[in-house]
């Protein structure tokens, strides 16, 4: 005699994404009917990030030593090449958003007040930050959620821990193990979680407020809608000489859809190792590729400050030549691998792209708070290029464009 499974049991073994939609509509329906209790039910999407920020580092640290500990002598990995399609794709993204802006030129109107936050003061900073993050303290990266120190860590963890005992590797690989059966239980409450986002972001903000700069977000969505469908399917057909669309697909509906409403690539960390491993790339590559993509395949953040800067320069009058546009995109792209991993932190680089122009640091922040105020599509949108795209890549390189079967 069969029995009927409970309802827990058919809850954690059905479609994640069905779940998740589900999730999006029902937060959508209740911040339209009752946008207090939305509000007061935002907890449910600060737990569940909250929750994704915690294990993250974790999960990176012990991944990535376990992974290098127990690799076996010459065994191929394609971080390399991983990396190489990474510059590839910001360089991509920057250049489609100059030629957008040209395209379809945008002007402000600079009545926003100035921005609290104190952006870089030049290239050198940026790359300054980045070599420091390297040599930091392991315990204040963890905290911190800084994965190029994490990453730098765990590698030389690894690499010390090559030559132990098979012992000690097994215990690592165990506890890689056991985190990784944390992070799969912390992901199966992505549908609560986002429900909660959904809610709170609807309720607090709707989407009057971005009427006024309908045309600056369309510029900006379909730069990035160019880049993840027609931009990197060309990348992995060019690596792979296989159909990319349905890998596209499945990294934008099963990865960029929760970093849309995480708004933090390193929040997606998680969701996406687990994407990983079920397309069965190497866990040697993965572990690498995703942490690191997280911090420096930032194609959504060329975007945002390409065409925010271009905006600023059409509104202010400055003539802008082929070479200064290029100068712009390597500037762009550079500098997006340095934006911080919060919600935003792309926004804080474009005083220093809008300094190629001789713009004033008082006009550019202005430009800033724009970008606060359409944030809540498009730092959405911006994660979700960015985190989804660290996928893809690493699967092209692997040469991986077959799905997993359900």
């Amino acid at each position: 005699m069969t029995t009927q499974p409970s309802l827990i049991k058919r809850l954690t073994s059905g479609s994640l994404v069905l779940q998740i939609l589900i999730g999006i509509i029902a937060g959508v329906v209740l911040a339209s009917v009752s946008p207090s209790t939305a509000k007061s039910i935002a907890f449910l999407g600060s737990l569940f990030v909250s929750a994704l920020k915690a294990v993250a580092p974790v999960l990176v640290f012990i991944l990535v030593a376990s992974s290098i500990a127990n690799q076996k002598k010459g065994e191929h990995t394609h971080v390399r090449p991983i990396l190489l399609l990474y510059v590839i794709g910001t360089l991509a993204s920057a250049l489609v958003a100059v030629s957008m802006s040209f395209l379809f030129p945008t002007t402000l109107v600079l009545t926003a007040p100035e921005a609290a936050m104190a952006p870089p003061g030049g290239i050198g900073e940026v790359l300054n930050t980045l070599l420091f993050k390297v040599v930091d303290n392991p315990v204040n990266a963890l905290m911190t959620g800084n994965f190029i120190g994490i990453l730098a860590w765990g590698v030389a963890l690894g690499l010390a821990l090559h030559k132990a005992s098979k012992s000690t590797k097994q215990m690592f690989h165990d506890v890689s193990e056991s985190v990784t059966l944390i992070v799969r239980m912390v992901i199966r409450f992505a549908p609560i979680g986002i429900f909660g986002l959904v809610a709170q972001t609807v309720a607090e903000t709707g989407f009057v407020a971005l009427a006024g700069y309908g045309k600056l977000l369309a510029v900006l969505l379909g730069s990035m809608l160019f880049i993840a469908l027609v931009v990197n399917p060309l990348v992995v057909f060019v690596r792979t000489r296989k159909n990319p669309y349905p890998l596209v697909l499945l990294c934008l509906r099963e990865s960029g859809v929760t970093a849309f409403f995480t708004r933090s690539s390193a929040a997606n960390v998680p969701v996406n190792l687990a994407l990983c491993e079920r397309l069965k790339l190497h866990e040697d590559t993965y572990s690498v590729s995703i942490p690191l993509g997280a911090t420096i395949n930032m194609a959504g953040a060329a975007i945002t400050i390409t065409v925010l800067t271009l905006a600023a320069v059409h509104t202010v009058g400055v003539e802008v030549d082929i070479a200064t546009a290029l100068l712009l995109s390597v500037v762009a792209a550079v500098s997006a691998c340095g934006a911080s991993g919060v919600a935003g932190g792309s926004l804080l680089l474009i005083p220093l792209a809008c300094s190629l122009f001789g713009i004033s640091n008082d006009v550019a922040m202005q430009v800033v708070a724009v970008g606060f105020i359409i944030g809540v599509v498009q730092d959405s949108a911006e994660t979700a290029l960015n985190s989804s795209t660290d996928v893809v890549f690493s699967a092209a390189a692997c040469g991986q464009t077959e799905l997993p079967k359900q």
